[in-house]
């Protein structure tokens, strides 16, 4: 009977696996702001005009970081919590020691915020650099249409 019972309790979470994948899911939760028109653009889905509008959105005129940006950077920080949240449920629910449940749940923590600040760097910069050499210059090219009607008027 202890045995059937031990069978059916569930295997212990694999701690990499977890702390990745909540990390990178809040890493693009948190700069989803610019790599989503990034990708769009990149996909040829929007054009260069309506990417800088969609990603100023989220930025203040002067380019700082704006109320958008900072919902977007606590909606990551809650995805962050939340799986190490649910590893903390799901890890008492196997029958280990309860230090190494500790150690456990701390290195999962360290290890998904240290993965989503990266993830959310690499991207920030990822993308700095792709609008400012692909998206700003087909903006440009977008405008001068514009400009020269407004001119022959």
């Amino acid at each position: 009977m202890e045995q059937n019972a031990n069978q059916l309790q569930e295997k212990e979470p694999n701690i990499f696996k977890w702390a990745f994948k909540f990390a990178a899911s809040a890493g693009i939760a948190g700069i989803l702001c610019c790599v989503a028109p990034a990708v769009l653009f990149m996909f040829g889905l929007m054009g260069g005009i309506y990417a800088i509008s969609f990603a100023d959105f989220f930025y203040a005129e002067d380019g700082s970081v704006g109320l958008g940006s900072w919902i977007l950077r606590g909606a990551a920080v809650l995805i962050g919590a939340y799986g190490i949240y649910l590893f903390r449920k799901k890890q008492n629910q196997c029958s280990i020691n309860p230090k190494r449940k500790r150690k456990n749940l701390i290195l999962v923590a360290i290890i998904t915020v240290i993965l989503g600040v990266a993830i959310f760097l690499t991207l920030e910069k990822w993308s700095s650099w792709y609008f400012d050499k692909h998206i700003v210059p087909a903006q440009q090219e977008e405008y001068q249409p514009m400009d020269l009607e407004k001119s022959a008027n």
